[in-house]
């Protein structure tokens, strides 16, 4: 710093002002040191810095499956929203494990990162309860584990019963579930509004067709088999996420069963190829940028008000009508 100070010509706590945004420099003399750092190659020590100051300018994100198209879009706009904060994203793929999250976790608190986002797993109210015990504030995403903490998630309830009243008024009355990992809040609320959907459009319910796929495609083209070996299969399937989807197509091509003249298939979650298949899938899509944005603006403000009461953001989703339901390009939601 002395070295651009010289350079430059102003004063070491000038150059320190000007690294750090603490007082406004005017532009003229910014520009000097700017330049006086480039002339000289002056690389800012952000760990003494971080030391001195009790803060790292990270942020700690555990997910469950970063090969999940969905977590790729969330991670993208929370890392951009951490960026222009002038923070740092450390992240972790927890692969939906309560064992590797809670090791991430302690790796994530033992770096001293600012703040926490986490997709919690099935057992994740142990990590919610652990970074809260150190202090650390956090929000979760997409998962709710502790209504005690903040949290960013999707309204998974509406469009996932109008969904099902839809295929009712195709004049589907065997309609299948395929869900995720048991345990978690994102499950039971798609579970439940499926049942919902069921009973608003007068369909009696058969247990036997909500049917736990996980979040693999392995594991849901295992589950879609098994429902098409059943005598009385469903006439239409909903998967509950967007491998679950994928892993179903893949059932069902492989058993050559059509889509929709056989068997129409929908999906929770939209993603970048959706309209690429033949047919063109249905599904509700998520709001993955507002998410991620939302969920970095929560933790900034929790950062910097450790206080605050819980806060809880549900966000809207938005259907995608295409053709897999059994409707013809442009048709209209049959609601």
């Amino acid at each position: 710093m002395r070295d651009v100070s010289a350079v430059a010509g102003v004063s070491v706590s000038t150059i320190s002002h000007v690294i750090n945004h603490t007082r406004p420099v005017p532009e003229p003399t910014r520009k000097r040191v700017l330049a006086a750092i480039a002339t000289t190659g002056y690389t800012p020590n952000t760990l003494a810095r971080s030391l001195k100051r009790s803060e790292t300018r990270t942020i700690g994100l555990a997910i469950g499956d970063i090969g999940n198209p969905y977590f790729t879009e969330v991670v993208h706009a929370l890392e951009g929203a951490a960026s222009a904060a002038g923070y740092t994203v450390i992240l972790t793929d927890v692969r939906e494990d309560p064992a590797l999250e809670m090791a991430a976790l302690a790796a994530l608190i033992g770096r001293r990162v600012d703040g926490l986002i986490l997709a919690p797993s099935a057992g994740g109210a142990a990590a919610v309860a652990e970074a809260r015990r150190h202090g650390v504030p956090l929000v979760q995403i997409d998962r709710v584990a502790s209504t005690g903490a903040d949290y960013v998630v999707a309204r998974n309830g509406a469009d996932l019963r109008r969904m099902v009243r839809h295929l009712a008024a195709l004049g589907h009355m065997r309609i299948a579930m395929l869900s995720g990992i048991d345990g978690l809040s994102t499950s039971r609320e798609r579970i439940d509004a499926f049942l919902a959907g069921m009973r608003e459009a007068g369909l009696a319910h058969d247990p036997a067709l909500v049917v736990c796929a996980g979040f693999h495609i392995e594991s849901a083209r295992r589950a879609t088999r098994a429902l098409l070996d059943r005598r009385d299969r469903p006439s239409a399937i909903v998967a509950g996420s967007n491998l679950i989807a994928l892993g179903a197509m893949r059932g069902l091509s492989e058993r050559e069963v059509r889509v929709p003249e056989e068997i129409a298939l929908v999906s929770f979650d939209d993603f970048e190829w959706a309209d690429l298949f033949q047919p063109r899938l249905t599904t509700i899509a998520q709001p993955c940028a507002r998410i991620g944005q939302s969920a970095m603006e929560l933790l900034l403000s929790r950062i910097a008000e450790p206080g605050l009461p819980p806060r809880r953001v549900r966000l809207p989703t938005a259907l995608r009508h295409r053709e897999s339901c059994g409707c013809a390009p442009g048709a209209e939601f049959r609601l």
